[in-house]
């Protein structure tokens, strides 16, 4: 099952705060007040970063695990449902276009269904997930 949660380090910042970095997302790099606020930045971030690898066709890293004292995050549930889509499309090999033939619409609702700054429904994107041969899985954690 594809997990879409990478760990993220901590570090005080000299003007007080935490600078935060995750070191198989690069270009994650953002702040926060204490702890609770930096998680919160780092999730906000991690979602501008997936939208940046999918408008590019990139393929999303491998997360590591954790090691000691980074936090595990993921982005907003709605980005993680499109990024699961986005993958299932590139292990299929199929085009917007393809994706669109078999769901029975536009090509242009496709589109809308990949881009993360685009509200989607989640049942969409989980029938288009579906057409794809994959199932979209929810689940709670304790945090």
């Amino acid at each position: 099952m594809e997990r879409f949660e990478y760990a993220v380090k901590l570090t005080p910042a000299d003007e007080g705060g935490f600078v935060v970095t995750c070191r198989d997302l690069p270009q994650l790099i953002t702040q926060g007040e204490d702890v609770a606020d930096a998680l919160t930045e780092a999730a906000d971030a991690m979602d501008e970063v997936f939208a940046a690898y999918m408008q590019g066709g990139l393929p999303f890293p491998a997360p590591t695990k954790v090691r000691r004292g980074e936090h595990q995050v993921s982005p907003p549930a709605e980005t993680v449902a499109k990024a699961a889509l986005y993958v299932a499309m590139r292990e299929a090999g199929i085009t917007k276009v393809q994706l669109a033939k078999k769901l029975g619409v536009d090509e242009k609702e496709v589109r809308r269904l990949l881009d993360p700054h685009y509200g989607s429904k989640l049942p969409r994107i989980a029938q288009a997930i579906n057409v794809l041969g994959h199932r979209l899985v929810i689940g709670l954690e304790t945090a």
